[in-house]
């Protein structure tokens, strides 16, 4: 967690590697926003969706297949807004895949988190596996960069801070413990293992925001046990902030 009225940064195990699961397609957005922002790319660009494509979890892209075409601008709010992995798949090839991921990370500065592979095999997260990694120390330094800081254009920021606000696949974890008039802007992942994960930039009231990365793996919990291990990192959160 970071707090940007103290400048403070508080972790627990913040330098190990976590899977990233679905909390990459924040920073995969980010990459095709930079794009964007470097005129290689448009947000009103259009692409086709074949059914050969799809793959596992995608709501928004398997109504959209060819010959109707989508833009850009729409696969990133599906990948973000919903976790639509066909639209990560997509951003992932406009990117020049993980190469092109792992050069935008290392351009604002990190150093640590890596893309592999693509959905849904990203999503593995075998212990001891470094592929499609981050750590939760330096995932919350690049949403910072990202959301807050100048790693993308205003309107780049705009863009993505607003399909973050529009998650639609967040409301168990920190979005249940908040109050309704805190503002957040987040992006969840799971995966094998007992891998759950949630980014976030939050917005209390008349306050600087607080930058939240937090992961879980390796766990025999369930999904639901570990979406209230976050909801109630989400009450303690609160609690420091506003008591």
């Amino acid at each position: 967690v970071f707090d940007a009225s103290t400048g403070t940064t508080w972790n627990y195990r913040g330098d190990e590697r976590f899977p990233l699961n679905s909390t990459h397609k924040t920073f995969s957005c980010a990459a095709l926003l930079a794009k964007v922002d470097g005129k290689s790319l448009s947000l009103g660009q259009s692409v086709s969706i074949s059914k050969e494509m799809l793959v596992t979890y995608s709501p928004i892209t398997e109504k959209s297949l060819s010959p109707e075409t989508v833009t850009l601008g729409k696969i990133c709010q599906a990948a973000v807004s919903y976790s639509d992995n066909t639209a990560a798949n997509v951003i992932f090839d406009a990117i020049g895949g993980a190469t092109g991921f792992n050069a935008y990370m290392r351009s604002i500065g990190d150093e640590q988190t890596r893309l592999d592979r693509k959905e849904p095999e990203l999503n593995e997260g075998t212990p001891g596996d470094v592929r499609d990694t981050t750590t939760p120390n330096a995932i919350v330094n690049s949403l910072r960069k990202i959301l807050l800081g100048d790693g993308l254009s205003v309107s780049s920021r705009s863009e993505l801070t607003q399909w973050m606000l529009d998650d639609q696949v967040a409301g168990a974890l920190l979005r249940a413990s908040l109050p309704s008039d805190w503002k957040i802007a987040d992006k969840t992942g799971a995966g094998g293992y007992g891998s759950r994960s949630i980014v976030a930039v939050i917005w209390p009231p008349s306050k600087q925001p607080l930058v939240v990365g937090i992961y879980i793996t390796q766990t025999k919990a369930s999904m639901q046990a570990s979406n209230q291990a976050i909801a109630r990192i989400g009450v303690v959160l609160k609690d420091t902030v506003a008591p």
